[in-house]
């Protein structure tokens, strides 16, 4: 029986933070979380793939982390909530703003952004990780899909779904 366990991994959960809490700027408006997201951006690329970011808030909405999880191609990138919110997880963080560019410039969002935002939102609070906001950036600017109304309104309607 001893072989048969040594095989086995062990999980462990670990937390590091170099930065103090009060060091770290705080996030009062969308266009705070934008000026992150756009200076981790390389301007090389964000008008070629699509990429997704998160951008990683504590409970006093003061900015932890960035992650770039995932790079796609031209026209679109495939996003999975299962990597997204394992790592606001292992990062211990409190909130998310997501965002991702369209390398066509343009800010309108797809019918696919706002059903993966809608999805990640209920997710989301689930997990009591609330999603602020999911921005579409290019270099000229931004688009928040919470200002147009889609993370507000699943929020009310998964909040019935909660505690089912």
């Amino acid at each position: 029986m001893k072989k048969i366990l040594s095989v086995f991994e062990e999980v462990q959960l670990v937390y590091r933070n170099k930065t103090k809490a009060e060091n770290r700027p705080k996030v009062r408006r969308i266009e705070d979380a934008y000026d992150i997201f756009i200076s981790s951006w390389d301007k090389d690329r964000i008008g070629l793939v699509e990429e997704f970011k998160m951008l990683m808030l504590d409970r006093a909405n003061r900015f932890m982390s960035i992650s770039t999880l995932f790079v796609g191609g031209l026209d679109g990138v495939i996003i999975d909530p299962k990597i997204i919110f394992a790592t606001a997880l292992k990062r211990r963080c409190n909130s998310l703003i997501l965002a991702h560019n369209h390398p066509s410039g343009t800010l309108k969002p797809s019918l696919t952004d706002i059903t993966i935002t809608k999805q990640l939102v209920i997710c989301g609070n689930f997990l009591e990780l609330p999603v602020y906001d999911h921005i579409i950036l290019s270099e000229n600017g931004f688009y928040s899909l919470n200002d147009e109304g889609f993370i507000n309104s699943v929020k009310i309607k998964s909040e019935a779904l909660k505690y089912r």
